[in-house]
């Protein structure tokens, strides 16, 4: 099967998702009220600085990269699988057919979650030079695994494998039987 801008978009949630040039939604009003504790972002690991944006970049962009084998880049997938690396494959290959490619990766607002811990969040800008693909941005989680960052693997099940989580379509009732 090859994936279709639509189905990477729908795999991404891009519809939920604004493109660069929209407005950001208006920052939430600060609470002045000595009641109110602030809001803490969750703990990293101990110590642990988060990760310089460029390097959750680089992983996007060797995930796409269609000039780079699947097998080469089954590392750049937490748990990573034949399989993921027959997606990204095909992955590489649908930013092609569909206009996107050449197309750049970019990581902004990274922050610890804390389920799991020691994952990192960030918001992932896709960019490309052709103006009618457009520009997309997505949230994405990436874990340090073996002295390197890696997609995680619920966001990597969600770009590259989006019919394993889709919901199933229920059949139609049978046709009515043939009077006799």
């Amino acid at each position: 099967m090859i994936l279709s801008a639509a189905a990477i978009a729908a795999a991404l949630g891009l519809g939920a998702c604004s493109s660069d040039d929209d407005q950001k939604p208006p920052q939430a009003a600060t609470a002045t009220s000595a009641t109110s504790p602030p809001v803490q972002e969750p703990p990293g690991p101990p110590g642990a600085p988060l990760p310089p944006p460029e390097a959750l970049s680089d992983v996007m962009n060797r995930i796409a990269d269609a000039t780079i084998p699947g097998a080469e880049k089954a590392g750049l997938v937490e748990s990573g699988t034949q399989a993921d690396a027959t997606a990204m494959d095909k992955f590489g290959q649908a930013l092609i057919q569909n206009g996107y490619a050449p197309a750049t990766f970019e990581a902004r607002d990274l922050r610890w979650v804390q389920d799991p811990p020691g994952t990192v969040s960030a918001l992932i800008s896709l960019k490309t030079d052709n103006p009618q693909a457009g520009d997309f941005s997505f949230p994405m989680e990436f874990v340090f695994v073996d002295d390197s960052w890696q997609l995680a693997r619920k966001t990597a099940d969600e770009l590259l494998q989006p019919d394993a989580s889709a919901p199933q379509t229920p059949s139609g009732p049978a046709p009515p039987s043939p009077p006799r």
